[in-house]
């Protein structure tokens, strides 16, 4: 079996796995939380302050809380996730809270089943760690996002997966694997509190670097406005605990980018660099 599928298999089984045992990375909105959607979805304003209407692809997102989020913000909402029994809690919340969500039963890098520029916003959740190679994502959720159109990610930092989950004999963490491995990440040998924050039990992951995240995100026709990295660190905190931990290494991502609303598909910058010659910015690199 490739790589992509077998990874494929593996995440399925180990996020099927999760819902049945109510892991916290696949628990529902809570009321609270559908009380003022916007506010939890985007702390940081990224998008506008209404979404009413707006046609969102919560990608890889099963699990029964971006589509009820978004949805109870006034979205059109259609969430994709490759786990059946991820995608039956936003068939459950959409139930029980009255939304009216489309969902599909498919990979994040294979969309077939949706139009081109169908969507004003796609949303992403931390996945791409799970497929071995993330260029097929960016170019399907660049197909599928209208000119003008937002994509919002979220992603495991490389040097997190890189890192130790707990300090070694010197008292600090140790960077373990290569930046440049095309090898799965190897699960963690003791499987800590610290460790399943920062890892799934079972699942098949790969570290990808950021020429392959931000410049894969480029390269597919989008303009990245903004990167956060989620602050989890806290100075108090014990050692090998996720906080203490996320004081050495970032564990997320997250990143706003923009469709161009210029020339689309795989010649975008040549058509664009031939249209205005003159114009095209000159970078200098040492």
């Amino acid at each position: 079996m490739d790589p992509r599928n077998a990874a494929l298999r593996a995440n399925r089984h180990t996020y099927d796995a999760m819902a049945a045992k109510k892991d916290p990375l696949c628990r529902p909105a809570s009321d609270a939380e559908l009380a003022d959607p916007l506010s939890t979805v985007d702390p940081i304003g990224w998008l506008g302050g209404s979404i009413n209407g707006w046609r969102v692809l919560c990608l890889a997102a099963g699990g029964g809380r971006h589509s009820s989020l978004y949805s109870a913000a006034g979205a059109q909402v259609t969430v994709v996730d490759y786990s059946p029994a991820m995608l039956e809690l936003d068939r459950q919340m959409a139930a029980r809270h009255g939304h009216r969500v489309r969902i599909i039963e498919t990979s994040m890098d294979n969309l077939a089943g949706l139009g081109d520029e169908s969507f004003d916003l796609v949303v992403h959740p931390v996945s791409t760690c799970y497929l071995p190679d993330v260029s097929g994502v960016f170019r399907e959720v660049a197909r599928v996002t209208k000119p003008g159109g937002l994509y919002i990610s979220q992603h495991k930092t490389p040097v997190s997966l890189q890192t130790s989950l707990r300090r070694g004999g010197g008292g600090s963490y140790e960077i373990l694997h290569s930046y440049y491995r095309r090898e799965p990440v190897p699960a963690p040998e003791h499987w800590s509190a610290a460790a399943r924050r920062l890892r799934e039990h079972g699942a098949t992951e790969y570290l990808h670097r950021w020429e392959e995240l931000i410049g894969g995100i480029c390269r597919s026709g989008f303009v990245v406005e903004d990167l956060t990295e989620p602050m989890h660190a806290d100075s108090t905190s014990a050692a090998d605990s996720f906080a203490d931990r996320c004081r050495f290494a970032a564990p997320y991502v997250r990143i706003k980018a923009r469709r161009r609303t210029t020339t689309t598909g795989p010649n975008h910058r040549a058509a664009d660099a031939a249209s205005s010659p003159s114009t095209a910015p000159k970078i200098w690199t040492p």
